[in-house]
């Protein structure tokens, strides 16, 4: 486990987290600029000390302001990847790559990481002549080859452009699923969290609103100040059924259902995550006919939040019994009215095929615990 419990008074910000989670996965701190993330993860590695509290993973200590333990950076064991590369600039990709073996007490192999990185063609290029997903992935590359029993990630794709973005993401779903290195990751994008994240830490003003995971958390009306209401909907555990190649569709499957969505390029079988924004989802008493919208799902109403303004959200449940499965939609107060709709009712809710786009979509298989030491590669 992560555990964390630390305080410290930094001017009139007050940082006091508490929160334990899974030692495997990608862990992710979600919240607002000025929610304590960056803090808490400079804490981790040592580069903040607490006023007082404890932090330890896998059942060793990193700090404990009791027993007077506070191992320095070198010694934690721990790979820090910035929201900027941070390479040296007077270094060539292999001299930076190098650099991060130079303390590393648990050698990685330098081929394998370069091979997992794809970045065999820039060893000898200097980092001013890389893009800026190039940089991230040398980072990257740098922090593994240190021997992390964990990494840290500090907004690594932040400073980047959507294609770059696209270009990075494939290799941090690599070290998680491949590498299976625990990660501690901050971020306040959503499309990230549901694409990469096992577990979930909402925090807001230095404290930990929520912990959980992204399914759960996603779904809880309470916390939709902290997940963002704009962007608010449900995220659903599902699996790729079939292909209709023809069509180019892709038909995933959940308890109680079924998405028609644009083709995935994954194997049946192939666990993923779909998120479904509520402002995408329209509701009817009846199932449509002659409709171009290809998913009809059944559900009922279990909860119809206050409104704000002239909209109103309602979570429907579209699952089998002992299998929820829940789902949002926004609509006007005045359709909730003339439709009669209350907490129990049944609807069709229909979601357009091209409203999930690549963006909706991760694959995610469970979280594998850490290999051992002798696994590593």
């Amino acid at each position: 486990m992560i555990e964390v419990a630390v305080e410290k008074r930094l001017g009139a910000f007050a940082l006091d987290a508490r929160f334990e989670a899974p030692a495997h996965g990608i862990t992710a701190l979600f919240g607002r600029s000025g929610a304590g993330k960056t803090s808490l993860v400079n804490a981790f590695a040592g580069l903040l000390r607490p006023d007082r509290g404890r932090i330890a993973i896998g059942g060793e200590v990193l700090f404990d302001s009791t027993r007077g333990i506070d191992l320095p950076p070198e010694r934690r064991r721990l790979g820090y990847v910035f929201q900027d590369a941070l390479l040296f600039p007077h270094y060539t990709v292999r001299g930076n790559l190098l650099y991060g073996r130079r303390t590393a007490t648990h050698p990685v192999d330098f081929d394998a990481v370069v091979a997992l990185l794809g970045i065999q063609h820039l060893l000898e290029r200097r980092p001013g002549a890389l893009s800026g997903g190039e940089r991230q992935r040398v980072a990257l590359g740098r922090a593994l080859l240190a021997g992390p029993r964990l990494l840290l990630m500090d907004e690594p794709l932040a400073a980047l452009d959507q294609a770059r973005k696209a270009e990075i993401m494939p290799f941090i779903e690599r070290l998680r699923d491949e590498l299976r290195i625990p990660i501690v990751y901050v971020t306040h994008a959503m499309e990230e969290i549901v694409r990469l994240a096992d577990t979930l830490i909402l925090m807001t003003e230095g404290h930990v609103a929520a912990v959980g995971s992204v399914e759960d958390l996603t779904s809880r009306l309470d916390l939709r100040p902290l997940t963002g209401r704009f962007e608010a909907g449900a995220v659903i555990r599902a699996e790729v059924a079939a292909h209709d190649t023809e069509g180019g569709l892709t038909r995933v499957a959940f308890p109680g259902g079924a998405l028609t969505v644009a083709r995935l390029d994954l194997p049946v079988g192939a666990k993923v995550r779909v998120r479904v924004r509520a402002r995408d989802v329209v509701l009817a008493l009846e199932r449509p006919q002659a409709l171009s919208i290809r998913n009809a799902l059944l559900g009922r109403i279990v909860e119809i939040a206050p409104a704000r303004g002239p909209a109103v959200d309602l979570r429907l449940d579209i699952g089998t019994d002992g299998h929820p499965v829940m789902l949002w939609a926004r609509i006007t107060q005045r359709a909730l009215a003339e439709l009669q709709l209350a907490v129990g009712s049944q609807v069709h809710a229909l979601v357009k095929t091209v409203a999930l786009d690549r963006s909706s979509f991760a694959r995610h298989e469970p979280g594998l615990p850490p290999p051992d030491e002798s696994e590593a590669c």
